[in-house]
């Protein structure tokens, strides 16, 4: 049976009629929603925003959510000249059409240079460079996928070499998250890199012993509570700046002035020539790289100490690997060595 009501001669009604007022006298069929009045809020009063910055912060005092912010590059004070005492260093970073810097090309140099002080204490941006370049050379899907970079963004573009040059001339240290492949690729495009003292920002400071988990930059940034536009050469020189201003978690100052240090150690590169192959699994379990002698290099197992180390892993050669008195080749390498192929 249905419990729907019914009206003589019509049949069951629609739904909407069962709010109808039965017991209503003739005249105009009124239903509630005839009585809401919406007020439309005066044009002269302005919208307010929602204070999103006081929102993260909520979230984040509950330990149940990590918040991570637009990193947003520091002003560039142009006119802003080194006082006494500090020194200009350049942050740069490369994209190239692959990883052989013999063979491969650059296609975008972006560069960042800030004041600083002997303490590592960072100042101001006092400069940026940023510029594309049309290779000789194909870019692949793969190398437009990873960079952004596609043909037609670089077509026609040639990098100011002289600008390149006046803008790292007056730097003291030269910069990059992977120093050991940006140098070669930097050092064919100008010959001013290659007088240059450099630092590795990657592999110079001990990432894994200062609270962090990795060394790449994307996981650095957001880490450290960031997220940016990541595999453009400007923004990632940015955003590696911002990382070595942070404060350490284990309150161990500023990653700059860990890679400060590093970079003004010289080290010993000691090159185990001849060494016994039954040694190989040894030598690489201490650290030693293979060199197969195409660069123009020796072709030997090779490492690198602190100056204070270095008769110490001589005296291991002779000991462990040699056992007899030897002289392996050793090279004094300070920054301004570091990171540069024979090539």
């Amino acid at each position: 049976m249905s419990l729907l009501p019914q009206v003589e001669g019509t049949g069951m009604r629609g739904q909407a009629d069962l709010f109808l007022d039965y017991d209503a006298p003739p005249g105009p069929i009124r239903r509630p929603t005839d009585d809401i009045i919406v007020k439309a809020k005066p044009r002269s009063e302005s919208f307010e925003a929602p204070d999103h910055e006081a929102a993260a912060r909520m979230l984040e005092a509950t330990g149940d959510y990590r918040v991570l912010r637009r990193l947003q590059p520091r002003p560039v004070v142009v006119s802003r000249a080194p006082c006494d005492g500090e020194k200009i260093a350049v942050i740069l970073d490369t994209e190239t059409t692959g990883l052989d810097h013999t063979r491969d090309e650059v296609i975008e140099l972006g560069m960042v240079a800030f004041l600083y002080d002997e303490e590592g204490r960072i100042g101001d941006v006092i400069g940026t460079f940023n510029g594309l370049r049309e290779p000789s050379v194909p870019i692949s899907p793969e190398i437009t996928r990873l960079t952004g970079i596609s043909p037609d963004m670089v077509a026609g573009q040639v990098l100011d070499l002289e600008a390149v040059e006046r803008f790292i001339t007056p730097a003291d240290l030269v910069i990059a998250h992977n120093a050991r492949f940006d140098r070669p690729f930097c050092e064919r495009l100008s010959k001013g890199f290659q007088v240059k003292a450099w630092a590795c920002s990657h592999s110079e400071i001990a990432w894994n012993g200062l609270g962090f988990e990795g060394s790449k930059l994307g996981y650095l940034v957001s880490r450290c509570g960031w997220f940016h536009q990541g595999h453009r050469a400007v923004e990632d020189c940015h955003a590696l700046l911002e990382v070595l201003a942070a404060p350490l978690p284990s309150g161990a100052g500023l990653p700059f002035g860990h890679l400060l240090a590093a970079a003004r150690k010289a080290l010993v590169r000691i090159w185990a020539e001849g060494s016994p192959f039954d040694m190989k699994d040894k030598l690489k379990a201490r650290g030693y790289r293979w060199n197969d002698g195409t660069d123009g290099r020796p072709k030997a197992w090779w490492v690198e100490v602190d100056e204070e180390t270095g008769e110490v892993e001589l005296a291991f050669l002779r000991r462990e690997i040699y056992r007899r008195e030897v002289e392996p080749y050793t090279q004094k390498v300070t920054a301004f060595e570091r990171f540069r192929s024979a090539r």
